[in-house]
């Protein structure tokens, strides 16, 4: 698991996908802090770091990276079943969410 403090390169999520599925790195971004972390095996792992270090439960969402797709990101995770914020799905249902999120990774990924 690595929380990304600069930048990380699709070439290093291509090697950290081949420990996952083939295709894939896990990920978890917090909106508020503009946090990312990448490559655990379940998406609460990610939000368990980020909340050991002052994030909180409303502002973690997990995503899929794609490093060898064009759209990076797919949105779907347990962690983001959150009924009580009005997310009842494990997509990221906001729209204004998912380009914050689109925002963040692109911030944090050099293609």
């Amino acid at each position: 698991m690595k929380l990304i403090k600069d930048q990380i390169t699709t070439e290093e999520l291509k090697e950290m996908s081949k420990r996952m599925f083939g295709n894939l790195v896990k990920a978890v971004i917090d909106i508020e802090k503009e946090e990312m972390v990448v490559d655990m095996e379940l998406h609460s792992d990610g939000q368990e770091l980020l909340i050991e270090n002052g994030s909180i439960n409303q502002n973690t969402w997990g995503i899929n990276i794609y490093p060898e797709m064009e759209d990076l990101i797919e949105f779907d995770s347990m962690i983001n079943l959150k009924p009580v914020s009005g997310n009842r799905t494990r997509g990221v249902e906001d729209e204004r969410i998912r380009e914050r999120i689109k925002k963040i990774v692109n911030k944090f990924v050099k293609k």
